[in-house]
C-alpha cells in the first residue's frame, strides 16, 4: 500500500509517499531512500524488497512532483536537507534510516551535519563530491566541459558527453580531454537540439551537489552511522573514485555494493542493475550495530 502526501512549506509542496505498513507498525523504523536529480520513481523496484516496513521516497524540491515557490532554480544540498528534516518531522515517528543515492547521498551527508538526531543510519551510495578527489581540478573542469556542451549543443550531445565522463576509468588526464566531441548517437541520445537548456543534471542548477563541502568533524561526531558505499563495478570510474575518496576522508573504507551506480534500479530508466542483490545487501548494511 502506498500514500502520497503534499508537505506545503512556504518555499515548495514537498510530495512524499508513504509504501508499506504505517510507521507505528513496522518491525524497523522508516526508511527513507532519497535521490537527487532522480525522483522517487527510481526507487520503486528497490522499495519493492522491503515490504515489510515503512519505506519513503520522495520528490526534491523543483523535480517531479515538489514545486517550488522560492523562485530558483538551483538544487542545493543544505536547501535539501531541510526538507528532508520537515518530511521526518511530519512522519512523526522519531529518527530514521537513510539510503541516499547519488545527489540524494549528498543531500543525505548534509542532512545529518544540520540535524544527526533525524537519523540512525545513512548508506551515502556513491556520492558525486568533487572536492576529495586528488583530480579535483581536472574533474572540475570535465564537468564544465559537459555543460560546455549542453549549452552549445543541446540535450543529446550533453548527455553523450556526461556518459563519457561517467564512464572515464581514473584520474582525468590530458588523454581524456584530448577526446573528441561525445556522438550523441553512440549513446542512443537524440542528435537533434531540443531548444531546452533548463535539464537539473547538465547545467550548474546542480553545482552546489558536486562541490559540496564535507564537514568531516560534523560527521565523525554525529550519533549516526553513516556508511559511504560503492558499487563494485564503479570503483575505477568517477562516481566510485569519488566515493572512495569520500569514505577516506571520514576515516573509513567504503562498503562495497553490487552492480554500478544504478545498481539498485529495476526496469524504471533502462539501465538495471541488480536490484535483488543490492537489497540484501542494503538489508545486511542496515541491521548492522555499529
Amino acid at each position: 500500500m502506498t500514500t502520497t502526501h503534499t508537505l506545503d512549506t512556504p518555499e515548495a509542496g514537498i510530495v512524499y509517499d508513504v509504501h508499506g505498513p504505517a510507521p507505528a507498525e513496522s518491525p524497523r523504523p522508516p526508511l527513507l531512500m532519497i535521490g537527487q536529480p532522480m525522483t522517487a520513481e527510481g526507487f520503486s523496484t528497490l522499495a519493492s524488497y522491503f515490504p515489510e516496513r515503512t519505506v519513503v521516497t520522495y520528490d526534491p524540491r523543483g523535480l517531479g512532483r515538489s514545486v517550488r515557490k522560492d523562485g530558483r532554480d538551483d538544487h542545493v544540498p543544505a536547501v535539501q536537507a531541510e526538507d528532508i528534516h520537515a518530511v521526518i518531522q511530519a512522519l512523526g515517528a522519531g529518527p530514521v534510516e537513510v539510503f541516499g543515492s547519488s545527489g540524494g547521498a549528498v543531500a543525505g551527508l548534509a542532512l545529518v551535519t544540520a540535524h544527526p538526531g533525524d537519523v540512525t543510519t545513512l548508506v551515502a551510495h556513491e556520492p558525486p563530491l568533487i572536492k576529495p578527489l586528488p583530480d579535483a581540478a581536472a574533474a572540475e573542469r570535465a564537468g564544465q566541459e559537459m555543460r560546455d556542451a549542453y549549452q552549445a549543443r543541446g540535450f543529446g550531445a550533453g548527455m553523450a558527453a556526461f556518459m563519457v565522463l561517467g564512464s572515464w576509468k581514473g584520474e582525468f588526464t590530458e588523454d581524456y580531454f584530448a577526446l573528441p566531441p561525445a556522438d550523441p548517437a553512440q549513446f542512443g541520445m537524440p542528435p537533434e537540439d531540443d531548444g531546452r537548456r533548463d535539464d537539473p543534471l547538465l547545467t550548474e542548477r546542480s553545482l552546489a551537489v558536486t562541490t559540496y563541502q564535507l564537514d568531516v568533524a560534523a560527521l565523525t561526531a554525529a550519533s549516526t552511522r553513516v556508511v559511504i558505499a560503492v558499487g563494485e563495478e564503479s570503483r575505477e570510474v568517477f562516481t566510485g573514485r569519488t566515493a572512495l575518496a569520500t569514505a577516506e576522508l571520514l576515516g573509513q573504507e567504503a562498503t562495497v555494493f553490487p552492480s554500478h551506480h544504478g545498481g539498485f534500479l529495476g526496469g524504471e530508466f533502462g539501465y538495471a542493475g541488480q536490484p535483488e542483490a543490492f537489497a540484501a545487501k542494503l538489508r545486511e548494511v542496515l541491521s548492522t550495530e555499529g
